[in-house]
């Protein structure tokens, strides 16, 4: 009976080491699906434009909304969303397309989407992605101009 105490008191005390090691660990993640999380669609019609999680249905999917980019309320699979960093805090489950509005324009959550310096690289990827051969051509002329003026600028100071 007392060997049978002991194991039980053993298992119990590395019980408590492992639970303690992993209180103290704090996780490397720190974008989650939630509801509230704003999210970046990447596939279908509504690719590239943003929404917000309000409804978790399964680990597959969830029900996406974003009344003020044009994003119909419908449910989306995880595998075709970016997490991003903007969550919309204190969202109710189920929200409906008036309130989660509501709730976006209070908090400013699409204005701080589009200073933030993701939006603004992907703009640019964009921009530079739909300009012409000639648009090119130009944009090579001035990179040539500038590196001159820059060169020419740099040996001026150099000399002094």
């Amino acid at each position: 009976m007392t060997g049978c105490l002991g194991r039980i008191v053993r298992a119990y005390r590395t019980l408590d080491r492992v639970a303690e090691c992993c209180i103290q660990q704090d996780s490397n993640f720190t974008r989650f699906v939630e509801v509230g999380r704003v999210v970046l669609l990447k596939a279908g019609p509504y690719n590239g434009k943003i929404a917000v999680i309000t409804e978790v249905i399964d680990h597959n999917r969830a029900i996406v909304d974003g009344p003020t980019t044009g994003v119909p309320r419908h449910a989306f699979p995880y595998r075709h969303l970016t997490l991003t960093p903007l969550k919309v805090t204190k969202l109710p489950r189920a929200v409906r397309t008036g309130v989660l509005k509501k709730y976006l324009e209070k908090e400013g959550t699409v204005a701080k989407w589009e200073n933030s310096t993701w939006a603004k690289k992907r703009e640019a990827v964009e921009k530079r992605r739909k300009i012409n051969d000639f648009q090119r051509f130009n944009v090579m002329l001035l990179k040539k101009t500038r590196r001159d003026t820059v060169r020419k600028q740099v040996a001026k100071a150099g000399k002094a």
